[in-house]
């Protein structure tokens, strides 16, 4: 999406700032809606780790202890951008890729388990699953609310099934399929909500729509006040590698099945990332399995999937970008004006 983009809709006469200004300019680095606030709020809590404690009140609650409630109201806009219509294209594009990214590093995993003595440079296959069988849906979210069409946008709905340690623990032999509890209803419910509004209240959908671009950026500087550079360092290579892997390598057979299904290839890239709730995986599975997953297993699991949290909430909207500017070129750019304009019209 062109920058200036971001600052027109509909709904609002407000024009874009001059080239001059320096957030214009910034506009301009890949995913820098994301990027930015994400690094930002990293950065302040790496440098000053007490200080949203100790201004509490407001402050703390728009950062480290709002992140939760930012992505929550961030759904529900989502949720009032998507047609009734476009809701079956919208499950269908969520299925497909992350069914992809499962099977892709669920076979990898199997491999560093089983051909490769459990270590591959470093990462085990419980590390591998734990981190990369999830996905960050926020920033999926995020980048599909300035890059993806109605359909790709959509498709959080589904890829928010996937979550927590239940996919690492199944496959490894651990435990059993875990139940659907409330709280992955809960996860889900504010998209939905906000697609019922959004159809039948189409005021309400006009009301809303300039809202997504300003709350994407609250959103991620919030997320970024929760982590710290440190975490890379803790993680060490093995864990920035990991990044690399989650963001990169397994994004190329996500891509292209989502691209030879019908998509753009931009929601593959997307959902290419380690959510920041993964890190809780291998403290679930040391809870199964005290014996084989406790002690320094833990400890190094649990830092290595930080480090590649991190890794890929940098890298992860970089390729994203690059994808949409490339099939862009290959006439796939206008997929997303021409799903939104269709579902406009009806």
């Amino acid at each position: 999406m062109h920058p200036k983009e971001i600052y027109m809709s509909e709904s609002t006469a407000v024009e874009a700032p001059a080239a001059k200004e320096p957030f214009f300019k910034m506009s301009s680095i890949p995913g820098a809606n994301i990027l930015v606030p994400l690094l930002l709020g990293c950065l302040l809590n790496t440098l000053f780790p007490d200080l949203f404690k100790t201004l509490g009140s407001f402050t703390l609650g728009m950062t480290q202890q709002g992140a939760s409630p930012l992505v929550g109201a961030f759904l529900l806009i989502v949720g009032t951008t998507i047609s009734f219509k476009s809701a079956p294209a919208a499950a269908a594009r969520g299925a497909i890729i992350i069914a992809v990214k499962q099977i892709v590093v669920v076979a990898v995993s199997l491999l560093i388990l089983y051909v490769f003595n459990d270590n591959l440079f470093g990462i085990s296959a419980m590390v591998m699953l734990a981190a990369c069988t999830g996905a960050n849906n926020a920033m999926y979210a995020g980048l599909m609310g300035t890059m993806g069409n109605e359909a790709e946008r959509g498709a959080v709905a589904i890829t928010t099934l996937v979550v927590g340690p239940p996919v690492t623990m199944i496959v490894l032999g651990a435990a059993g399929q875990a139940p659907i509890g409330w709280s992955l209803v809960g996860a889900i419910l504010p998209i939905v909500v906000g697609i019922i509004l959004g159809n039948l209240f189409p005021s309400f959908k006009k009301m809303m729509a300039p809202a997504l671009s300003a709350i994407i950026v609250l959103v991620f500087f919030a997320m970024g006040s929760t982590m710290t550079f440190g975490q890379l360092i803790n993680g060490g290579l093995p864990g920035i590698l990991l990044g690399v892997i989650c963001s990169v390598v397994f994004a190329i057979p996500v891509i292209a099945v989502d691209k030879l299904t019908g998509g753009t290839g931009v929601a593959g890239a997307a959902i290419s990332s380690c959510a920041g709730a993964n890190v809780a995986t291998p403290a679930a599975m040391a809870s199964v399995n005290g014996a084989m997953y406790g002690g320094a297993v833990l400890a190094t699991a649990t830092a290595q999937v930080a480090a590649c949290a991190i890794v890929t909430a940098i890298l992860t909207p970089l390729v994203t970008s690059w994808c949409y500017k490339h099939f862009e070129g290959q006439g796939n750019g206008d997929s997303k004006a021409t799903t939104d304009k269709a579902a406009a019209a009806a």
